[in-house]
């Protein structure tokens, strides 16, 4: 079975109402990631890359002030601690720990007790980083690669770093026909700063859509224009009056600007700074925005209106009720960064290969 997900239509034609913005749209290819076993050879998430066997595997070389911390809990506790909450969302009456996880976790203790019997590794240690998203051209042709490349892949660290309290990140472009041995098992981290840097295995469903700016990346023009209310009545645009009167330009923002969740190209989402461009530290281009990894693929309240069609039930459940045993449909990655917000990683567009930026917002 082929793995869909659906955008539903907007509630508005936004050119429609706007003719202004159209010179603005720009492709965007949402990911909609989903718990699955992605293979070496397809596009994912959190999945196994196709990494030469010949080749190192990345390390972060900075300095991880927070092995010192005490924090104890590797990749395998937090995979292992997931496992049960799924267990326990799907049967609620079983609320203790079964013999077999109580024998994992055990298993885990002792092995990272060996790890740190000589004591914590050092603050300058290297730390191995952990696959975050692995993406094939064929699947995502919106990437631009540099040369023969058909094959993206992004690693985190999984600690934060200074200034900016987020993870390090590094890109990979390569050619997958010129990968002959692969790496079996790629070295982890003893542990991660946060569960929410360990991403879970999603399988991927890419879907091209039209997105438009953040009311934030408009002119001040086009700002009162999308917040000046008779424009969407002279254009017969059916938005609840009594709702969004008053609030056109969030309506604008929340249902009609930057698709949420994880995506390829498009524009940014913004809200923790206004925006800023960002130009490329070898040729001064201004760059452009690669893929955003988003800590949810949709929000609550009015948000979950960007929840495919086929998670929309989900999505409802969920916005009436809340999620169960950290089960949440609209998180389905375990990634969090930030405050719950996104991180954009930004490349130069004539350069790919030139040193890549990222921020969070």
């Amino acid at each position: 079975m082929v793995f869909v997900r659906t955008t539903l239509p907007r509630p508005v034609d936004v050119t429609a109402v706007f003719p202004e913005l159209a010179p603005l749209a720009r492709p965007a290819i949402r990911l909609h990631p989903r718990p699955g076993s992605p293979s070496v050879g397809e596009s994912s998430v959190g999945g196994p890359l196709l990494w030469p066997a010949d080749e190192p595997w990345p390390h972060c070389e900075a300095s991880h002030l927070h092995v010192d911390s005490g924090f104890r809990e590797s990749p395998d506790d937090v995979r292992l601690k997931r496992r049960m909450q799924a267990r326990r969302h799907r049967d609620h009456n079983g609320r203790g720990t079964t013999p077999e996880e109580a024998a994992v976790k055990e298993r885990n203790a002792a092995r990272l007790a060996e790890r740190f019997a000589a004591g914590p590794p050092p603050a300058d240690c290297p730390v191995p980083m952990l696959p975050v998203a692995q993406l094939y051209l064929r699947d995502i042709p919106l990437l631009r690669p540099p040369g023969q490349a058909d094959l993206l892949q992004v690693l985190w660290c999984p600690y934060d770093h200074d200034p900016d309290h987020k993870p390090s990140t590094a890109l990979f472009w390569r050619s997958a026909a010129a990968v002959a041995d692969i790496l079996a098992t790629p070295p982890e981290p003893y542990e991660v700063n946060d569960d929410g840097y360990l991403p879970e295995p999603c399988v991927l469903a890419p879907e091209a859509v039209t997105e438009y700016p953040n009311s934030l990346d408009l002119s001040p023009q086009m700002r009162l224009m999308v917040e000046d209310w008779s424009r969407w009545q002279a254009a017969g645009a059916s938005v609840d009056s009594s709702e969004h009167a008053d609030c056109p330009r969030d309506f604008y923002d929340v249902h009609l600007a930057d698709v949420p969740g994880w995506k390829v190209g498009g524009w940014p989402p913004w809200g923790r700074t206004d925006p800023y461009p960002r130009y490329c530290t070898v040729c001064e281009v201004q760059m452009v925005p690669l893929l955003t990894i988003a800590s949810y693929e949709w929000d609550g309240g009015e948000g979950y209106s960007w929840a495919p069609q086929e998670d929309q039930a989900a999505a409802c459940a969920a916005n009436t009720v809340g999620s169960c045993c950290g089960q949440c449909p609209s998180q389905p990655t375990k990634v969090e960064v930030g405050s719950t917000d996104n991180m954009q990683i930004y490349v130069c567009p004539t350069f790919p290969e030139h040193p890549h930026t990222d921020l969070i917002q």
